[in-house]
């Protein structure tokens, strides 16, 4: 491992496990510290889930949402994963001396209304404002806490082999979106973030099978990163087929010009579940009633552990080719 720290260490992918298992897991290591979106914690008769998340996505505003909006998402989302309903949180911000107030103001007007949406009150939080060049414009800071529900387990570890995968809709829009906001390529596209809180969607899954192994929101690296995550959790394989990736025509053009991958474009409002296979149609069936999940889609399955750790695609040649494993930075600063 590098002996100073890098963007790709906080990208999500090899970089980034690479750093947790070095310092954070060795130094941290208790029987609740967890490698799933949130810790379970036990009080009383509940089950409470906690989370917390750091956000500095640059730029701060951008087509669909804003970094306020993308802080509430973000941990309601994590919490959700957990089959938590999320009820409280708390946010800090580290905002840059010249920061305009207009500004803020939207920002944390967009996080009262996304907290309502969500059904989460926010209930404490810190300020801090730093020097010019001390920090870039705005940072966010949010944890979280919900009530997970009864008789529900989801964890990576819990995939288990022709376990359907499903993903909740369109892939790879926010990473293309923060792409796109940043000018960089001089390339016009009309897409939009699908930043959004999704307890809805999980709740309504859970409602038809509470027997749902795994469910993870695709932020950092993307589909493919979290694939690879649940097969290193499982000790099992994924097997999915390319031309049942949900993926926007503008996303997947913006992916062809510049040589990307939308596999690995950051999702800010999009979960993959897997799913028993017995409940796989009933679960889509329900899921895609709800908003944000209209474009749900059984995309493969879960193998055996004679594919342990690897992620296979059938593509729309039919062949099947080993998906390369998240390296590297694809994106910075996405959320």
């Amino acid at each position: 491992m590098e002996q100073t720290i890098l963007l790709a260490h906080g990208g999500g992918g090899d970089k980034t496990n690479e750093l947790i298992g070095r310092i954070f897991s060795r130094h941290f290591s208790n029987p609740l510290l967890t490698a799933d979106d949130a810790a379970l914690l036990p009080l009383g008769d509940k089950t409470l889930a906690f989370s917390t998340d750091g956000f500095i996505v640059s730029p701060y505003r951008f087509p669909g949402g804003n970094i306020g909006k993308l802080s509430i998402c973000g941990t309601v989302n994590d919490l959700a994963c957990m089959g938590a309903e999320p009820r409280w949180m708390t946010c800090a911000f580290v905002l840059e001396e010249g920061f305009p107030v207009d500004e803020l103001e939207q920002i944390a007007a967009s996080m009262a209304e996304t907290a309502k949406k969500a059904g989460v009150v926010l209930v404490a939080g810190d300020t801090k404002v730093c020097a010019r060049g001390q920090v870039d414009k705005i940072f966010i800071t949010t944890s979280g806490i919900g009530i997970k529900k009864e008789g529900v387990a989801t964890s990576g570890s819990f995939a288990k082999p022709g376990d359907a995968i499903l993903v909740t809709g369109d892939i790879g829009r926010h990473g293309a979106t923060i792409l796109l906001a940043r000018e960089e390529f001089g390339i016009e596209a009309a897409i939009t973030s699908d930043c959004a809180p999704l307890w809805h969607l999980v709740n309504k899954a859970l409602t038809i099978c509470p027997d749902i192994h795994v469910i993870r929101d695709a932020t950092r690296g993307g589909f493919g990163t979290v694939l690879y995550e649940i097969a290193g959790q499982s000790g099992l394989g994924m097997q999915i087929q390319e031309e049942r990736i949900p993926v926007d025509g503008a996303v997947s053009g913006i992916c062809s010009m510049l040589g990307l991958d939308p596999v690995y474009l950051a999702c800010e409002g999009r979960l993959v579940m897997i799913v028993p296979k017995e409940a796989r149609e009933a679960v889509l069936a329900g899921i895609r009633e709800e908003e944000d999940g209209e474009k749900a889609a059984i995309v493969g399955y879960v193998a055996g552990k004679e594919q342990a750790g690897r992620v296979l695609m059938e593509t729309s040649l039919g062949t099947v080719r080993l998906l390369p494993k998240p390296t590297g930075e694809l994106l910075p600063r996405i959320c």
